[in-house]
């Protein structure tokens, strides 16, 4: 498509936000609706000018992700417009999970509190700034579902049309919570890799904004939110250590460069801090690299039931290694089966049903914990990327009424004698 540049006079109203930079050979592009670089064909992201904010700045910002605008692309007052408003979700201080597991602090950053009910709401935010920015006046993605959800619902807030593609395959409950917000739902048969690949050439042939293709590097900057708002609720601080799903490997590099720039801002202490990621085995090609120690990811065919999770061609992947491997973590995956026990230890233990990408995350920590890979002593952020409500697949063949009985007393104190004798 027909770049769309900005002035100087336009570029200075992204904040601090002045050009899309390549992440391989660091040549820069005017923040249009560009995701590769000429030159060499790496990634493009966004490249700041140094910025100034003070806690006191952020504080007295709105309870929603854009109380860092300052540190994002888009222009000041988003947080005035019409739209859902994400972010600032709730941090839970597990004690019971950890004193289950053996460890001394255990949190939760629980973004299935978001409007569509999942993380992604923060990456579409960002990106539909910018694609109303960019004059688009219809929203795309490809998804393995919660970014379909998103994309729909902000689409329908925003008086946009949005056209989203997915997996034939993708749960039930996502198709219906993507559907319901009326735009226009593709299924193909196929999986993410093959969605991806066609909306890559749609992209190139509608004047259209795909937010995770030519909005690529705008939407990826929503993430850091999720590290920004970690530090804040500790009071300032960062973790040891977080673990987060690994799909793209987008979200896992943007927490830590989240965690940079409070560092380099002089927001948190500069401290040393551990990166983990979480991988399901039936999609596992950045685990399976770093198991090698290989820097190139081998592309694989998913088969697992963490849908969110099966992207078999990880754009990110060779970043998320990048940060595992500076920062002294790791990269491990984990069985189906094991996700489910995830999911319900999570459920459990504190009360949150997490989809099938928590449960990766929470069985993750446990095989690191086992094995030795996270020291029990570390203070650990897991990252709950969605709501469990959207994967009831997952565990509703095990998740049944404990006894099932007439309305009779005599026959309620036989069943629930006999269930805890």
């Amino acid at each position: 498509m027909t770049a769309q540049t900005l002035s100087p006079a336009e570029g200075a109203l992204l904040g601090s936000a002045y050009a899309l930079a390549c992440r391989e050979c660091g040549a820069e592009y005017p923040l249009d609706a560009s995701y590769a670089c000429l030159e060499c064909f790496g990634p493009l992201e966004v490249a700041y000018r140094p910025a100034s904010v003070t806690r006191e700045h952020i504080e007295a910002g709105p309870a929603s992700m854009w109380r860092y605008d300052a540190l994002l692309p888009v222009e000041p007052g988003a947080s005035s417009r019409p739209g859902l408003q994400p972010g600032f979700t709730r941090l839970v201080k597990a004690d019971n999970l950890a004193r289950e597991l053996g460890a001394r602090a255990v949190w939760v950053k629980d973004d299935s509190g978001n409007p569509t009910h999942s993380f992604k709401d923060r990456v579409v935010a960002v990106a539909l700034e910018n694609g109303r920015r960019l004059g688009f006046r219809t929203i795309a993605c490809a998804s393995t579902g919660n970014l379909a959800n998103a994309v729909a619902a902000a689409g329908s807030r925003a008086g946009l049309d949005s056209v989203v593609f997915v997996p034939s395959n993708l749960e039930a409950g996502k198709i219906v919570t993507t559907a319901v917000y009326g735009g226009t739902l593709v299924a193909i048969e196929g999986n993410y890799d093959d969605v991806n690949r066609l909306c890559s050439e749609i992209a190139a042939n509608r004047e259209w904004g795909f937010v995770n293709v030519n909005l690529r590097p705008y939407y990826a900057e929503g993430s850091k939110t999720m590290g920004f708002e970690i530090a804040e609720q500790l009071g300032w601080r960062l973790p040891d250590a977080y673990v987060s799903p690994v799909a793209s490997g987008s979200l896992l590099t943007k927490v830590d460069k989240a965690f940079r720039e409070f560092i380099r801002l002089g927001l948190v202490e500069d401290r040393a801090y551990q990166v983990f990621g979480a991988q399901a085995t039936g999609c596992s090609p950045v685990s399976q690299a770093f198991a090698e120690g290989k820097d190139i990811i081998r592309p694989v065919r998913p088969d697992t039931i963490a849908k969110s999770l099966a992207i078999g061609n990880p754009a990110d992947g060779p970043y998320a290694l990048d940060a595992v491997r500076r920062t002294g973590g790791a990269i491990a995956d984990v069985s189906d089966e094991e996700i489910v026990e995830g999911i319900k230890l999570l459920a459990r233990t504190e009360g949150i049903f997490a989809e099938t990408a928590g449960g990766v995350v929470v069985a993750t920590y446990r095989k690191l914990l086992a094995e030795g890979g996270i020291d029990p002593e570390a203070e650990v952020v897991l990252l709950n990327t969605g709501d469990g409500l959207k994967t009831l697949d997952a565990v509703a063949p095990t998740s049944v009424p404990t006894f099932t009985i007439s309305p009779a007393y005599a026959d309620f104190e036989s069943a629930y004698s006999g269930e805890n004798a």
